[in-house]
């Protein structure tokens, strides 16, 4: 047997374990979830021994509260995707000359998104409380009165609290992108004349395209699927007016007994997820190919 072929033997004898690991703990709830969309599921018989067809899936798509949900989520990740990449940006330009001299200050930058989002959205929900939450009270004190969890403030709110604990995740791997960029790159372009903001944005920026759209896919993402602390914050209200997908799902799920029309919808979601990831890689790898 010759040695390249003995190293794939050995290749596919160390993966043939890990393979059978992820079809033992994803294959078996992926096929149970995908029986569980097509039957009458529920708390009183989890079996799902009633077979529906695809009821569930023509339930959660002509379901108004989803659109509604589905909406809301579109629209908070893109506004919170953009922000947390555009600070991310400028936080990059600005302070990489002076995280080079003192690396110890990117550890304080970090700091909000080693927070769980769980414990982020509790915090905020007592800083901001309209009765005893200090910034509140101290604006009051100066005149300004704001219910920051008000139904004219609670969407301004949320993205805020979103962009300030993931943004430092952004800006770390752009950072680590904008030092990989070779000295000898830069020392070329001022040669050239390209210097300050001409240096930034024509030189370095379009060395950082293909970082920069990892990060917006992952982040936008994320956001999308926003949960944890719009559901301390506000459990998805002023009436739906904040309630995600998935906080739409979760209620469809435990509260509303509704669990084929919840899987159905999150079997919806994940093949649509699959396909932008799919359509995001094509782009990506198109774009770093010489």
């Amino acid at each position: 047997m010759s040695w390249e072929r003995q190293q794939r033997t050995d290749a596919r004898l160390l993966l043939s374990g890990l393979c059978l690991f992820l079809a033992i703990m994803l294959g078996f709830p992926t096929i149970a979830n995908l029986w569980y969309s097509f039957s009458d599921v529920s708390f009183q018989d989890l079996t799902g021994s009633g077979f529906v067809g695809i009821e569930n899936y023509v339930d959660a798509l002509t379901n108004p509260n989803m659109w509604s949900a589905l909406l809301f989520s579109l629209r908070f990740a893109v506004v919170a995707t953009v922000l947390q990449v555009v600070f991310a940006l400028v936080l990059v330009f600005v302070l990489h000359p002076l995280v080079q001299k003192r690396p110890w200050l990117i550890a304080p930058l970090m700091l909000p998104m080693m927070v769980s989002p769980a414990l982020m959205g509790m915090m905020y929900r007592l800083i901001l409380n309209e009765f005893i939450g200090p910034v509140p009270v101290y604006l009051d004190m100066l005149g300004i009165y704001v219910n920051f969890l008000g139904i004219e403030n609670v969407y301004a709110t949320l993205v805020g609290i979103e962009v300030l604990q993931w943004t430092p995740f952004a800006f770390l791997v752009l950072l680590t992108a904008r030092q990989s960029i070779l000295p000898e790159v830069e020392e070329a372009a001022v040669v050239d004349g390209a210097t300050g903001t001409k240096l930034n944005f024509l030189v370095i920026l379009p060395m950082l395209l293909p970082t920069l759209g990892i990060v917006t896919f992952i982040r936008f993402i994320d956001a999308f699927r926003v949960f944890d602390h719009i559901f301390v914050l506000t459990g998805g209200g002023p009436g739906n007016q904040t309630t995600s997908i998935s906080i739409y799902i979760y209620k469809l799920f435990f509260k509303e007994n509704e669990l084929g029309e919840a899987i159905a919808l999150s079997v919806i979601l994940l093949l649509a997820s699959l396909l932008l990831l799919q359509v995001g890689l094509r782009a990506v790898v198109r774009r770093t190919e010489p």
